[in-house]
């Protein structure tokens, strides 16, 4: 057993003042260690697992905006270096992502060549959230950035029937595929969220709703909330699918349903709390998923089949991070011994496997005798995921998180 990050003795580790302690200082570490993206020419390099550039200068679009939003938080924050990682990024969007000729962003570079140009819903929806926190850190270039997203979203992938984001296009926006996925629709409500407490604009916070109404509201009590990942072109769940093991595995998904789970308590608190509905939900999908996924030997398994078991057994960082996020939202709002319990196993396991207290940042997936390897990922692929678990228990509420983030340079 590792040591513990606090008290034993607390009631709530979100009070504990060692505890919070160590996750401000574990947000510093990550801004120190992710500030070696920022290089001399356009965009930002990968980093091996010591802060080291890495060769290989593919970017792709979700890396660029991710780095973005983590910057803004950190520069509200006060984390030293952190407006020029918020420069460099929306400059590289607008120079490189930015398709010249079709309209919308391009979805990879490799230097001033595109690598990839399809245009893709999980992208844009990450344009739209690096605009709305740049917006929230009082950037001046943030509004063009949001109405531009948003206007592209509007046009190329919102389907307003269902009231969900479509998921893929050809760079020149003819059809790619009839693919329909939760992982752009749940990163788009993260997005719309914040796009909501940046501008006032009741838009995306109704969108925000439609889509947690679909896969919360409808898809989570047919499957036993465990939540369908891959649809049909008509968002029939399409059981069968399979394709890349890595970004659209076959079966569920536990860490998404934590992110959806603490998504449909920040959509219920902007919306003014209307009933116990959404929180009852949330608990239910984030314990269904802990305890589906939650392996004998510590960590969270990546996948599992229809009937709940584990499919893909490796541990990456992300499913613990987000566990933790929608955790401490549910002690925020009504704190149970579960809670606290799951909480500090998640952060204790995190502590002992995954945080790189020599170098910074989290190491992204371990091997089965839980040491830290690189077998999916090419070095720390990015800070977002555990960023958000240090900063989320340190704010105060549900939502408007940028309103209590603490102070990290004093």
């Amino acid at each position: 057993m590792p040591e513990p990050l606090a008290d034993e003795t607390a009631d709530i580790w979100l009070r504990d003042a060692t505890h919070r302690a160590r996750l401000m200082q574990d947000a510093r570490d990550q801004f120190a260690f992710f500030r070696a993206s920022l290089g001399d020419r356009p965009g930002f390099h990968t980093l091996d697992f010591n802060g080291v550039p890495l060769p290989d200068t593919v970017q792709e679009l979700h890396t660029t905006t991710r780095l973005v939003h983590s910057y803004a938080l950190g520069h509200i924050c006060g984390a030293p270096g952190s407006a020029e990682m918020v420069d460099q990024g929306l400059a590289y969007l607008a120079s490189h992502h930015r398709d010249s000729l079709h309209g919308g962003y391009l979805w990879a570079l490799d230097g001033d060549a595109v690598h990839d140009g399809r245009k893709l819903a999980y992208g844009h929806v990450f344009v739209l959230l690096a605009g709305s926190s740049a917006k929230l850190a009082g950037h001046p270039d943030a509004d063009a950035l949001i109405d531009d997203a948003t206007a592209i979203l509007d046009r190329h992938f919102w389907e307003e029937g269902p009231g969900l984001f479509a998921d893929e296009w050809n760079r020149d926006w003819t059809p790619f595929s009839t693919y329909r996925g939760m992982n752009a629709n749940m990163h788009g409500v993260e997005a719309l969220l914040t796009a909501f407490e940046a501008t006032g604009r009741e838009s995306y916070l109704n969108k925000a709703g439609r889509i947690l109404e679909f896969f919360l509201g409808r898809m989570a009590p047919d499957y036993a909330h465990r939540l369908p990942e891959h649809y049909h072109a008509d968002w029939t769940v399409d059981r069968d699918y399979s394709e890349n093991p890595m970004f659209r595995p076959a079966g569920t998904t536990p860490g998404h349903s934590f992110e959806l789970a603490r998504l449909l308590l920040q959509h219920w608190d902007l919306a003014g709390r209307p009933g116990p509905g959404a929180p009852e939900t949330a608990r239910a999908v984030a314990y269904r998923a802990l305890e589906d996924a939650w392996r004998s030997d510590g960590g969270l398994v990546y996948t599992l089949g229809w009937d709940g078991k584990p499919a893909i057994r490796d541990r990456y960082w992300w499913p613990v991070t987000e566990a933790i996020g929608v955790l401490a939202a549910l002690i925020k709002l009504d704190p149970r011994p579960e809670d606290e319990a799951w909480y500090r196993r998640l952060w204790q396991f995190a502590d002992a496997h995954f945080i790189d207290h020599a170098q910074g940042g989290w190491f992204p997936e371990l091997d089965e005798d839980g040491t830290p390897t690189g077998r999916q990922f090419l070095g720390k692929p990015d800070i977002y995921h555990a960023l958000q678990a240090d900063l989320f228990p340190l704010c105060t509420g549900l939502s408007r998180l940028t309103q209590s983030l603490p102070t990290l340079n004093g």
